[in-house]
């Protein structure tokens, strides 16, 4: 069997026959006759010294031998039409998409941005929240909004910001515990955790807080534990508990009246939130002065 690759034409033509089940969906599929197909199926079984397919009166399927080979050749062809729809996508839609973790996009970067918006009002600013980390090549037509470590897996990233965090809870609450206005008192009252679980076990939770004032942490389990901060600051604005909240999570709150800050002194998150992006994202020019505009955002905070 030749080590060189066969006809481009020919391994279109027996994928397509493959996947589609018969001669002639592959022509239509392709645009050409079904004549053409089997000539371009026969070339392939020329170079590869195989039959590909087996027919059983009229009907024509691929040979046992050759699935595992058009499998393999089926995968690569879908890769190559994700690559095209992903570059057509592109270059027809001007829209800003951002991938996010659900908090930030949430309590950060959708309050801003009304901003944006003013000065572009004919962009729309498409959103995914979500924890999993897109693959690298999907940031050729989206942002990525993500925190530490994360960001090292894309080709560009700036730090947006570097946070800090301080004990929280919702006005009655105080009303019915006021002794929440002192530290001291903050690990005997009920408490709402924060857990994202183990890929980041250093971020601080409100026992570290605690320690890191020389208080004792709290004595009894939290009330419930979240794995979005966004719903345990809902959780603490509902009034059933205390909570060690992130300043550009609990910020839009804090300026509501919706949660009251107990304290002025602060722990910092380990590592900062980074915006990341693929380098053909900025040839278009919306995109181009989201990126400006954000980064500026994140420096006036």
């Amino acid at each position: 069997m030749h080590s060189t690759l066969p006809p481009m034409r020919a391994l279109q033509a027996f994928e397509s026959f493959g996947r589609l089940g018969s001669v002639t969906a592959a022509a239509k599929e392709l645009g050409v006759t079904p004549g053409a197909i089997s000539q371009q199926i026969k070339i392939l079984e020329t170079q590869l010294q195989m039959p590909l397919i087996m027919k059983d009166g009229r009907r024509a399927s691929l040979a046992p031998a050759a699935r595992s080979y058009h499998e393999l050749l089926s995968a690569g062809f879908a890769k190559l039409r994700q690559a095209q729809a992903l570059l057509a996508q592109r270059i027809a839609d001007r829209d800003v998409q951002i991938s996010g973790l659900p908090t930030l996009l949430l309590k950060w970067l959708n309050p801003r941005l009304h901003r944006f918006e003013a000065a572009h009002g004919a962009a729309t600013i498409r959103m995914e929240a979500t924890h999993v980390e897109p693959e690298p090549l999907f940031l050729n037509h989206m942002f990525r909004l993500t925190y530490g470590t994360a960001s090292e897996a894309y080709a560009h990233r700036r730090a947006l910001f570097h946070d800090v965090c301080f004990p929280v809870c919702a006005p009655d609450f105080l009303a019915r515990h006021p002794e929440a206005a002192d530290p001291a008192a903050l690990g005997a009252l009920p408490w709402i955790d924060i857990d994202w679980g183990p890929a980041y076990a250093s971020v601080p939770r409100l026992g570290d807080w605690l320690a890191a004032q020389g208080l004792p942490r709290p004595e009894a389990k939290p009330a419930s534990v979240h794995s979005l901060s966004g719903s345990a600051l809902e959780a603490v604005a509902g009034g059933q508990g205390i909570a060690l909240a992130q300043q550009s999570f609990a910020s839009v709150d804090l300026r509501l009246g919706r949660l009251v800050r107990l304290s002025d002194d602060v722990i910092r998150m380990p590592e900062p939130y980074h915006i990341c992006w693929a380098p053909m994202l900025l040839e278009n020019e919306v995109p181009r002065s989201f990126l400006n505009w954000i980064l500026a955002e994140a420096r006036a905070d």
